[in-house]
């Protein structure tokens, strides 16, 4: 392989462009908001984390790869707020930017899109864990920062429940956690009691 290859440097290229996608998440307890590639990198650090600490039977090779690439598809389109109503509309527009992005590659990546795909199924215990770990993350970061999206995007109890509730399939004490804290955060008037 030649690294110097058009082919390679552009795809190269092209994977960074997710460090200029800008989520809704506030990182350092407020300080900033978060991009796309950190939130990648800190997804894929705490499901391998998590996976070791649990002892779950799951490949972390295949965890990674499924935590470092599940936002690819941001590339083109952004990050859509989990409270958008046009959050819908999101997944083609992703799976759209994937296929582009894996045709650049070549035979670098070539399972790229397949494991995209195995991710947004959300079907294997990589996948799921990935899914729980990545709808956690900005619970977290809202909690650090004292509700700070919530505040601003006037965000209710019930959408933070309901957004979360799937995690209670494979981690009910998880779910019983996020319940308490989001109970903790509406009594102190960062999420709308509704």
């Amino acid at each position: 392989m030649d690294m110097s290859s058009p082919t390679v440097t552009g795809f190269l290229l092209e994977l960074d462009k997710l460090k200029l996608v800008q989520r809704r998440s506030y990182i350092g307890g407020g300080t900033r908001l978060e991009n796309s590639a950190e939130h990648s990198w800190h997804l894929a650090m705490a499901a391998w984390s998590i996976a070791n600490g649990l002892g779950l039977k799951v490949s972390i090779e295949r965890l990674l790869k499924l935590a470092l690439i599940h936002d690819v598809g941001e590339i083109d389109g952004g990050d859509t707020f989990l409270y958008a109503a046009e959050r819908h509309a999101a997944a083609a527009q992703e799976r759209a930017c994937v296929g582009r992005v894996a045709a650049l590659c070549g035979d670098l990546l070539p399972d790229l899109q397949d494991l995209w795909e195995e991710q947004e199924r959300g079907e294997t215990a990589e996948a799921r864990l990935i899914k729980v770990i990545d709808r956690f993350l900005p619970l977290l970061h809202n909690l650090a920062s004292e509700g700070k999206t919530w505040r601003a995007q006037k965000v209710r109890q019930s959408q933070v429940l309901a957004a979360h509730g799937f995690i209670a399939d494979d981690f009910p004490e998880l779910f019983v956690w996020i319940e308490d804290r989001v109970a903790m955060a509406t009594q102190r008037g960062w999420l709308i009691d509704a």
